[in-house]
């Protein structure tokens, strides 16, 4: 027997009314990052003192990644939503990581991306995680859309908190 199809207020959740097709191809890219090749044939290896550097170098970014995404979690609270929509009874959070960054998750989770990709000297694995950048940017100026119209204060938010590299971009 078929599960029921469930409509909300935003419609079937296959319609992707609140970004859900977002979360598939962010499931995706992770997966690619994750799992996916590392470099191309006929690629060269990564040489000396750069392999040395980047094997240290990358669990640092793993780590300060982590315990960006981490923070932004918990400061969310309730608020936290798989999804770019935000929640009917959310609140605007601009404390804790919030108030260096816009999108600390996705912030972090590009950290410990281009992290991973240094740590196991991955040539295609950098372009993955510069891929998983693009797409937080692409996937983020939705939300910010949604953000704006939800939450009066936002766009002055804006003009003061950088979207996803603290002081930078």
């Amino acid at each position: 027997m078929a599960a029921p199809v469930v409509d909300t207020p935003h419609g079937p959740w296959w319609r992707g009314e609140r970004g859900e097709w977002y979360v598939v191809a962010q499931v995706a890219l992770f997966a690619l990052v994750v799992a996916g090749p590392r470099s191309a044939r006929g690629w060269p290896a990564w040489s000396q003192p750069w392999a040395g550097v980047t094997t240290w170098f990358g669990p640092v970014l793993m780590l300060v990644g982590a315990a960006l995404a981490i923070g932004a979690v918990f400061r969310l609270g309730r608020n936290l939503t798989a999804l770019p929509y935000p929640k009917d009874c959310s609140e605007l959070v601009e404390i804790g990581p919030y108030s260096i960054v816009r999108h600390p998750i996705y912030s972090g989770l590009i950290l410990g991306a281009f992290g991973w990709a240094l740590w196991v000297h991955g040539w295609l694995t950098l372009l993955w995680a510069l891929v998983l950048f693009v797409f937080f940017d692409v996937k983020s100026r939705l939300e910010e859309r949604w953000l704006v119209e939800k939450f009066p204060g936002y766009p002055e938010y804006r003009t003061r908190v950088k979207k996803l590299i603290p002081w930078l971009y």
